[in-house]
């Protein structure tokens, strides 16, 4: 299945929603709902940064995706009171790219990169002396006419984002002085987020309907806010006055989405391991040829979350399916399982 068709998907697939979520965004700390301890954190630095009058230390947000890691750099750069300029790891395909960027910054300003994993390494190299010492160095001609040329640079404010941490060099994570991991989001939170998302789009909604989309909506603000779209279709065209439980069971269950969050090709996974492997272990490549995905959909899209609640586990031979995910899809356990 295409990303672009799973609802559940925590990827931002086009721009349609790009759009929307800029609508969503919360402007400040405050209005940010969920990820507590890490606002908590970010409060303390960026009073002490503006205190010192300094630009707020480099900073690295790393966690699943949906979770909100751009819309947080945006507000960082809100409480500080600077401008941002955004841009992504693939994006910058050579040393100039970056230093355009670099050159365009204003002092105290935020640079904020998603998906840093995926830098090339001389562009990586390059980041080195403009985030530890603000300068770069680079060669500018050819052969016998080549010099090196020192740029300065305004003191500024990298943010990265990233899915994979664990694919971060050790230099450039080192660099970072504020590491924060973006968790899931708790059912409390995302009813909070389905409820003002509601309010924001003029959807009338019950506390009744809020919370089961909340359940249902993988730990992931944008998983919930899609939910919330697709459901406001079906009560629209039912002639719903108010999204309230009843519609949004009936709409989930019409676009497959289970009492977990679980969709189609969740369930398949599951049961590819169970019917063909005995529930593993499994290794991520066999399992990936089985089901028609790639590798890497597999270990940032759906395994993050069948990990975070318990419906497999991986273990030095592979991925196996927990008595808990034989019991969701109604399995008898196998008792060679000894999870």
């Amino acid at each position: 299945m295409d990303k672009d068709d799973r609802i559940v998907s925590p990827e931002n697939v086009n721009g349609d929603e790009n759009n929307i979520e800029k609508t969503l965004r919360p402007q400040t700390l405050g209005d940010y709902i969920g990820q507590t301890d890490v606002k908590n954190e970010l409060k303390v630095y960026i009073k002490a940064a503006k205190q010192r009058e300094e630009s707020l230390d480099h900073v690295l947000l790393y966690g699943p995706p949906g979770l909100g890691k751009t819309t947080l750099a945006m507000v960082i750069a809100n409480e500080m009171g600077v401008n941002i300029r955004t841009t992504t790891g693939p994006a910058i395909d050579k040393p100039g790219d970056l230093l355009s960027l670099l050159n365009e910054l204003n002092p105290g300003d935020v640079l904020f990169i998603d998906e840093i994993h995926r830098l090339p390494k001389v562009v990586e190299e390059m980041l080195y002396s403009a985030m530890e010492d603000f300068f770069v160095d680079i060669i500018v001609g050819q052969g016998s006419g080549a010099h090196p040329v020192h740029f300065p640079l305004p003191p500024f404010t990298l943010i990265g984002a990233t899915t994979q941490a664990g694919m971060l060099s050790a230099p450039l994570r080192d660099r970072f002085g504020i590491v924060e991991h973006m968790n899931y989001y708790e059912v409390s939170d995302l009813e909070e987020i389905v409820q003002r998302t509601a309010g924001i789009f003029q959807i009338p909604i019950l506390k009744s309907g809020a919370h089961e989309i909340a359940l249902r909506s993988r730990g992931t603000p944008r998983v919930a806010n899609r939910l919330l779209k697709r459901i406001r279709d079906f009560a629209q065209v039912f002639d719903k006055d108010n999204i309230d439980l009843e519609i949004v069971r009936y709409a989930l269950e019409k676009l497959k989405v289970d009492d977990l969050g679980l969709d189609a090709t969740d369930i398949k996974l599951l049961r590819t391991m169970i019917d063909y492997y005995d529930g593993g272990p499994v290794g991520l490549k066999t399992l990936a040829a089985n089901i028609g995905e790639e590798t890497d959909t597999i270990a940032e899209m759906y395994e993050p979350y069948l990990l975070q609640i318990g419906l497999i586990k991986r273990t030095a031979r592979g991925r196996r399916v927990t008595p808990k995910g034989y019991e969701h899809l109604h399995y008898p356990n196998n008792p060679n399982n000894l999870v």
